[in-house]
């Protein structure tokens, strides 16, 4: 294992335990023979321990695995992690069958650049780093031996995340263990979907929305719900489980309208609810529709800023659907409204939405304050996992 050492005056983040060490605050020198993903072990300038994790080139050069100088990156530390991290979930009561739930989810987990959702028994593992796709045989058996005959599949997709690297040969999205089932559902509350775990987006199922969904369930009885940016639709579902008046579901991708359709046949109670499906861009439909046309409107954009250099962008599209959204929904109307965007703290976000309500000239209040689902935690030492963010609006 290489060792790199810290510059002089740059060990205020691993004081605080934050498993991310930039290229800026390590010795360039013992970064120059190093190739993407190889273990390191990282020492201050006069040769203390303070962790070892994984090279990357990159701003972010090491991701710590562990603080703890006895604890080696071997075989038992894969399982003992898998394990760790079973243990959480089972605790939160999600492993019933034909869940699905986020079982390791990156630093939150003590995994940094390792997310692997559980589909009922089939497992979906996403490196986001050399280094975690370096491990990747590593990581399955860790998987297989932890969940035994529980797991009849793993499913290997990372070409999302790791396709621009040059250095890979292999294929990023593969069948690595066991054996995909031809059909597979998953029930959430009462719901029943068929995630696409090839063709879907991120794992197949956006998890980090669960409890969202089921809190809109809440709210739909009797509703003219509007969900843009569908996907799959998972919202529009619950809401018509909720007993919603009548759904329009509109996403800018036939893909995902089509498994939304299949969806909707998998839950045949559902389709007495009157039903739109709109393929089509948000932002048009929402500019196009009549004012009161629906009084709980659901915004799930895509991240409009993965990186800060795209933020005042971002910021302008934010502003602008919300905005609308406001000025469209009904009097005495809900607004459920989210940001994935990493780079966008919750005080921006709650800020942005201020700036809308003002531009909407509507009085508003904040019912909610919402986040991403449990079983994708956040560590206290990583603040930047808390990525989800997310409002439910009351508009007079």
């Amino acid at each position: 294992m290489a060792q790199v050492r810290l510059r002089h005056d740059n060990a205020k983040s691993v004081e605080r335990r934050h498993p991310w060490l930039f290229s800026g605050a390590l010795e360039p020198a013992d970064l120059q023979a190093l190739q993407e993903g190889d273990p390191v072990e990282v020492v201050t300038h006069a040769g203390d321990f303070v962790g070892r994790g994984y090279f990357e080139a990159g701003s972010i050069a090491v991701r710590l695995l562990t603080f703890d100088p006895k604890t080696v990156i071997d075989d038992v530390f894969w399982q003992t992690r898998v394990e760790r991290a079973c243990r959480l979930r089972e605790s939160l009561g999600l492993t019933a069958p034909r869940a699905a739930f986020r079982l390791i989810n990156g630093e939150g987990d003590g995994l940094p650049g390792l997310v692997v959702d559980l589909y009922d028994r089939v497992a979906v593992v996403q490196a986001h780093t050399m280094g975690m796709h370096r491990q990747r045989a590593r990581i399955a058996d860790a998987l297989t031996r932890v969940l035994g005959s529980r797991l009849t599949g793993i499913y290997y997709k990372s070409s999302a995340t790791l396709a621009t690297h040059s250095t890979v040969t292999e294929p990023l999205d593969m069948l690595i263990y066991g054996e995909l089932p031809e059909e597979l559902t998953i029930v959430e509350g009462e719901v029943t979907f068929a995630p696409d775990l090839v063709r879907g987006q991120k794992s197949g199922l956006f998890l980090d929305q669960r409890e969202n969904r089921l809190l809109l369930r809440r709210y739909a009885q009797g509703r003219s719900v509007l969900d843009l940016f569908c996907y799959s639709g998972g919202f529009s579902l619950h809401a018509m489980q909720g007993g919603a008046a009548h759904v329009t579901s509109v996403d800018s991708s036939a893909i995902a309208t089509a498994q939304l359709e299949q969806n909707l046949r998998l839950n045949p109670a559902l389709r007495q609810t009157a039903h739109d499906i709109c393929t089509g861009d948000a932002f048009a439909f929402l500019d196009d529709m009549p004012a009161g046309a629906y009084d709980l409107i659901v915004l799930d954009p895509p991240a409009f800023a993965n990186k800060r250099s795209a933020l005042t962008n971002a910021l302008h599209g934010y502003r602008r659907i919300n905005t609308r959204a406001l000025e469209k929904v009904a009097p005495g109307g809900l607004l459920f409204t989210f940001s994935c965007s990493q780079a966008l703290s919750s005080e921006v976000f709650r800020q942005n939405i201020f700036t809308s309500a003002l531009a909407a000239r509507r009085k508003v209040r904040v019912l909610h304050q919402l986040t991403q689902a449990p079983d994708l935690p956040v560590s206290i030492y990583h603040p930047e996992g808390d990525y989800l963010k997310g409002l439910v609006l009351y508009v007079e």
